[in-house]
């Protein structure tokens, strides 16, 4: 999340008038993440986090809302969007689409612990569980042919070794087809500063605007690879190892899904890899951005590669 619209105080009581939300307290600039602007907005009658939708259409944004509106009515923690006085949760503020959803308590990790890793794994199933019923579908807009589409503009930029590492990875990736395993709705970005603690209990998820239906399991990987990782890309495998219990408590996992897991590992470690060389390299202005660095999901992605038969032994009982 970051601040690339500017709102000021005025536009937004203005705003605020078609919700049945009181009076402006307070507005907050929101200064992490990368695309998009994000405050969070005091009102009279409480907290909530306003995001302007800087790449998302109008069209594609009330199956994002809509989600959190069915997790959120299920019992998965996660905000859930404010309705205005009219019944629409998407408005328009500033010429962009503008929704406002409710702001939960905690705080994002930087050290998690393996207990934290459980919780995690626990409610990611309990919201793969939930999505089944939910009625709307949207492909991944970042899957395989954004990965390769994303490459060639990237791969000039890289070094020999770099452009070589790349172009081997797009081929293990392209012999190893995915359909057969279990999908549904994922969130995709399930990283640290997308998860709420309030100590060792879990106050939400948050951030779904990368949400969409892909394989289960992938959603899984991406999570792992950044809860569960050390500084050198290295997998935790104690963290791995109470994230995948608690989640198979909830979802049991295939033997389909332990074939394909050490592999997904190094999915989720590339489509990361891409998308922070891309923003490197074609960045978007911003008034409070938050840069993040490519070479720590290629040192993750390094990493899986080295270790993908210890990965494939890390799994649970079935």
């Amino acid at each position: 999340m970051s601040v690339f619209t500017t709102v000021t105080p005025e536009q937004l009581r203005s705003w605020l008038q078609a919700y049945p939300l009181g009076e402006l307290v307070d507005l907050q600039g929101i200064a992490s993440g990368i695309t998009n602007t994000n405050y969070f907005v005091t009102t009279s009658s409480g907290r909530f986090v306003l995001t302007l939708f800087e790449k998302n259409s109008a069209d594609e944004l009330p199956f994002f809302l809509d989600l959190m509106t069915h997790l959120s009515d299920l019992n998965v923690p996660c905000p859930h969007p404010v309705a205005s006085y009219s019944g629409k949760s998407l408005g328009q503020l500033n010429g962009k689409p503008a929704a406002l959803v409710s702001c939960l308590r905690g705080r994002s990790l930087e050290l998690p612990a393996p207990v934290h890793c459980a919780e995690v794994g626990r409610v990611m199933a309990q919201m793969h569980v939930a999505g089944h019923t939910f009625g709307a579908s949207m492909k991944n807009p970042r899957g395989g042919a954004w990965r390769v589409a994303t490459a060639g503009k990237v791969i000039d930029f890289l070094s020999a070794d770099d452009r070589a590492l790349l172009e081997e990875e797009l081929a293990f990736e392209a012999l190893h087809d995915t359909d057969h395993l279990p999908q549904g709705v994922i969130h995709a970005d399930l990283f640290r500063d997308n998860v709420l603690f309030d100590g060792e209990q879990l106050g939400g998820l948050i951030d779904f605007y990368y949400a969409c239906n892909d394989v289960l399991l992938y959603d899984v990987a991406i999570a792992a690879n950044d809860w569960c990782s050390e500084d050198d890309g290295s997998i935790d495998t104690t963290r791995l190892q109470a994230l995948l219990k608690a989640y198979h408590g909830m979802r049991p996992l295939t033997e389909a899904e332990h074939e394909a897991w050490p592999g997904l590992l190094r999915t989720a470690a590339l489509r990361f890899w891409l998308s922070r060389l891309y923003d490197l390299h074609y960045p978007q202005a911003g008034e409070l951005t938050h840069a993040k660095d490519p070479q720590h999901f290629q040192r993750i992605l390094k990493k899986r590669i080295e270790q993908k038969d210890v990965l494939a032994e890390i799994w649970v009982s079935s």
